[in-house]
């Protein structure tokens, strides 16, 4: 036990240390807590414990609570509206990939039909923890070609369930008829959605519901994590991963009023199991393997990067820009976290060679070692070889913005809105989840910026605590109470004006402490009887 809490302290300590310098040097703390696992191992010769069933799946839990973020931001109408991200390009990435890299395997490096599969499968998947990490952080998940390598990134979770399933009747050499297996699998997804829809989200609202009036913190943050590891477990049961589970978990709480409480109280746990699964996946480097076949890692590398970017590429050209084909390809180019488990199941199967399954874990963590460094470039690099300007936000414009006005929306109110307040000679900026209206924008010679502002961290970064006031002109009422709630959590004091179009929309509106709902309808009755006052009618002034 003492050993165990020293290696803890030993880890938290390295890792706290070495992210504090790559912090400094602009380098992901993804790498931090990598090489954190890799000296902990070495230093303490902890080898054997590399591959342990325990530790990975303690590390997995940083992908199950990524996953139940993802699934906050993906609401079941939202989950519609992405059926072409999700279900058409993703099942064409993973597909096409997987035929070709079978195909490159099996006849041009001769590997045998079954390892070939294998491989083909795990190098398909690309890296849910490293590329949804960091399109959370930077925010731009909620940009087009985030949205769409999120879509992808979803397929490719839900595609494990039947990789495995398939591994595993390789493994059972026939045992059962595959035709027995889907139908054991298809019933077990039904009992798992019917169970978590049905009962899970009468259960899930209440428990939220309760422990929200209670007033007591520790017991809202119990009770998520109460619903995210029995989602979590209630997947692994029926045969599915944990991720899943807790993936629809999030789509369920997605639909609540509770959801960006639960997004932000939450965060620390899954940045500090996010840490824990880099940490384990540092603890299986072998320093020797990989320095020994480091020729072959590397060239193995470079080629699955670059067929991944151009499969995915061509695949996304057909129903978007080049530009966002290009950044979402790139974006997807590594191997993912799903590969260990691909190799470990096969291997434990006896379908793969315990030496090319360490030659291609080795693959996938140099891979997942190298994407931090790129990623954070890849819209430098597509401006740089497309002419492309990039419409992100550049926070360090906002270091000492004060006495600011945030407009939210830049359709035809927010036209209006930033016209009467350059009468005034008011300082406003334009934020918009439309990319033509911000391209608009700056056309016109505004500040304006690509972002989702019901993102607490958007919020932080253009100093809303300063601004005058948030000024929200858009009409889907969804997204607008989602901001109001998050500008109200980010601060009390600033100003708040909404824009209605309807009573219901009032009505939802109404529970929460906005400074000024403004409705359309109620205005214009208003003006229209301004104006009859001071016009001429019948020759006389009335």
């Amino acid at each position: 036990m003492d050993f165990v809490l020293l290696y803890i302290v030993v880890a938290l300590g390295l890792s706290t240390v070495l992210n504090l310098l790559l912090k400094r040097l602009g380098v992901s703390q993804i790498i931090g807590y990598i090489l954190t696992g890799t000296i902990i191992v070495y230093a303490f010769d902890l080898r054997e414990y590399g591959s342990s069933a325990m530790l990975g799946h303690i590390g997995d839990f940083g992908v199950v609570f990524l996953m139940f973020t993802i699934g906050l931001e993906v609401s079941l109408s939202k989950m519609n509206s992405m059926k072409a991200e999700i279900f058409f390009n993703g099942f064409l990435q993973v597909s096409l990939t997987a035929i070709f890299i079978f195909l490159v395997s099996y006849y041009y490096f001769g590997l045998p039909t079954v390892p070939a599969i294998i491989v083909a499968l795990a190098i398909a998947l690309s890296s849910t923890a490293v590329v949804l990490s960091y399109l959370k952080n930077s925010k731009e998940i909620n940009n087009p070609y985030g949205q769409r390598a999120m879509g992808i990134l979803i397929f490719q979770d839900i595609a494990v369930i039947p990789i495995l399933i398939f591994l595993g009747f390789l493994a059972s050499k026939g045992t059962q008829s595959i035709s027995t297996v889907l139908i054991d699998t298809f019933i077990s997804a039904v009992l798992v959605l019917g169970l978590l829809f049905i009962v899970g989200k009468r259960v899930m609202t209440w428990l939220l519901h309760f422990s929200a009036r209670s007033e007591v913190d520790e017991l809202f943050m119990s009770s998520v994590l109460f619903i995210v590891v029995s989602a979590g477990l209630l997947a692994s049961f029926m045969g599915f991963t944990y991720s899943l589970g807790a993936f629809v978990a999030g789509m369920i709480i997605a639909e609540t009023k509770y959801h960006h409480k639960v997004e932000s109280d939450i965060a620390p746990f899954k940045d500090i199991l996010l840490g824990t699964f880099f940490i384990v996946v540092g603890m299986k480097i072998d320093i020797v393997f990989f320095i020994k076949h480091i020729d072959i890692i590397i060239t193995t590398f470079i080629l699955i990067f670059i067929s991944k970017t151009a499969i995915t590429y061509v695949i996304m050209r057909i129903t978007s820009s080049h530009t966002r084909s290009l950044k979402t390809a790139l974006a997807l180019s590594q191997v993912g976290e799903f590969s260990f488990v691909i190799f470990a199941v096969a291997s434990v199967g006896g379908l793969l060679e315990k030496e090319l399954e360490s030659l291609f874990v080795l693959v996938v963590i140099f891979s997942m070692v190298i994407t931090p460094f790129f990623i954070s470039k890849i819209n430098k690099f597509v401006s740089y070889i497309s002419n492309y300007q990039y419409l992100g936000l550049d926070t360090s414009a906002f270091v000492s913005r004060k006495d600011h006005v945030i407009i939210c929306g830049y359709s035809v109110t927010g036209k209006f809105v930033a016209k009467n307040l350059d009468l005034i000679n008011a300082h406003y900026v334009i934020i918009d989840n439309n990319p033509k209206q911000v391209q608009e924008a700056l056309k016109e010679g505004k500040e304006a910026y690509l972002g989702d502002m019901s993102k607490l961290s958007l919020l932080d970064a253009l100093h809303a605590k300063n601004s005058v006031a948030v000024i929200v002109t858009l009409d889907n009422i969804e997204k607008k109470r989602a901001i109001c709630e998050a500008v109200l959590k980010h601060t009390k004091d600033v100003n708040l004006v909404v824009k209605v179009a309807t009573l219901e929309d009032k009505e939802n509106l109404q529970d929460l402490p906005i400074t000024s709902i403004v409705d359309d309808k109620v205005e214009i009755g208003r003006i229209l009887v301004e104006r009859m006052m001071t016009c001429q009618i019948g020759g006389k002034k009335q």
